[in-house]
């Protein structure tokens, strides 16, 4: 029994740990990536097509599912070496995974809800025991079986939504509330307690360098919905105006996120002491929400220049007004989280944009009116220096 768990999860294919601050990323990391170029796409889509409330309550869902599944498999290879062949295998088993929810987001609320949790599911079982299985004897070990188990609470109702279809979305937003909790609950077993915090050893510039790879795909979204839609229009004044529009909004967040915090956010992760402390906080949940707001941000991008001279409607308003708001909350909280004040310039577009968003409703004027305000209000936000006068 030892040795066939020695061939399967050998302990040989961790990382070594003693080679400075930062990881490399390895290309089977950035292959994996690849899956998500495709769940953000679906993502995007799948609030394209449902404008609506309970449309934006199953997207935030999925993407909270599809993150979470990210973030985990983002935090074990800063563990597992990618690069051996017990570790590759295991990055291309939870990229199939992967596949399969991304493939299933479309009609995941449908008939392919089983295909989304058996994704779901399977990767974060897969990947907890695995983990736990390779780093027997340790701490980390127990880490990783705590963290299991509470997977295995989470399947329970994940499982439990895709057999019921009348309560499906509730119980799927249980599910996430219990994946999420589990960090700061430190995985809490019956009869083994909690995870001591700083037992989960990281090299914190590792996951950094990977969630600003995934911000970039994010980002690449916006672009692969502004460039497919100009290609299928009439290349006239209106598309050109509110294609550049667009791009500014694009250049915006990426100012925002690499030029406001890029040195600081590596300085941090350079020096911290506690570690899993600022990668938890500052990259599972801000990083999340930073994604989702340019998951947001595209959607709203794509209805503006779909419908450039058509007076806006208000499902394009409310996402063009909550696309930049949900960003820059993620923003300031990965800010707040490097122990960086929050500039009084980030809080204009909380005031500004529903202002915006209202007058747009009420005079209905077209989509470029409403690409514009947005814009004024982003950008001058990107350019000011944010070390000048903050909260």
């Amino acid at each position: 029994m030892a040795t066939l768990l020695d061939r399967l999860a050998p302990t040989a294919c961790l990382r070594t740990r003693d080679d400075g601050p930062h990881l490399k990323v390895t290309t089977v990391e950035l292959f994996f990536d690849l899956v998500y170029v495709f769940t953000i796409i679906q993502l995007s889509h799948h609030l394209l097509e449902h404008q609506t409330w309970m449309g934006a309550l199953e997207t935030a869902t999925l993407f909270a599912a599809v993150w979470w599944a990210w973030n985990y498999t983002a935090w074990s290879a800063n563990w597992i070496d990618p690069d051996r062949t017990a570790g590759r295998n295991l990055m291309l088993v939870l990229m199939a995974c992967a596949l399969m929810m991304a493939v299933a987001i479309h009609y995941a609320f449908g008939y392919r809800a089983w295909l989304f949790v058996l994704g779901y599911v399977s990767m974060a079982l897969i990947r907890a025991f695995y983990m736990s299985a390779v780093m027997r004897g340790t701490q980390m070990g127990q880490n990783y079986f705590q963290l299991g188990m509470w997977s295995v609470l989470s399947g329970v109702f994940w499982v439990a939504g895709a057999l019921v279809e009348s309560m499906r979305l509730q119980l799927w937003i249980i599910a996430v509330l219990i994946d999420y909790a589990g960090p700061y609950a430190g995985f809490w077993v019956l009869g083994k307690g909690r995870t001591p915090m700083e037992t989960w050893t990281l090299k914190g510039l590792h996951l950094l360098e990977r969630n600003q790879l995934i911000f970039i795909i994010a980002l690449g979204e916006s672009i692969l919905l502004l460039g497919g839609t100009m290609v299928r229009a009439d290349l006239n004044g209106p598309l050109f105006l509110t294609a550049s529009i667009g791009f500014m909004l694009i250049v915006s967040m990426w100012w925002l996120y690499f030029v406001h915090t890029g040195e600081q956010s590596e300085y941090a992760f350079e020096t911290e002491a506690e570690q899993t402390r600022l990668a938890r906080a500052g990259l599972a949940y801000a990083h999340g929400i930073m994604v989702g707001g340019a998951i947001v941000v595209a959607v709203a991008i794509e209805e503006i220049i779909a419908h450039p001279t058509d007076p806006a409607n208000l499902p394009a308003i409310i996402i063009a007004v909550a696309g930049p708001l949900i960003f820059l909350t993620g923003n300031a909280l990965f800010r707040r989280t490097l122990g960086q004040h929050v500039p009084i310039s980030y809080l204009v577009p909380f005031a500004v944009l529903p202002l915006i968003g209202y007058a747009v409703y009420a005079a209905h004027p077209s989509g470029i009116v409403l690409g514009l305000g947005m814009l004024v209000v982003m950008l001058p936000t990107a350019l000011i220096n944010p070390s000048r006068a903050a909260t």
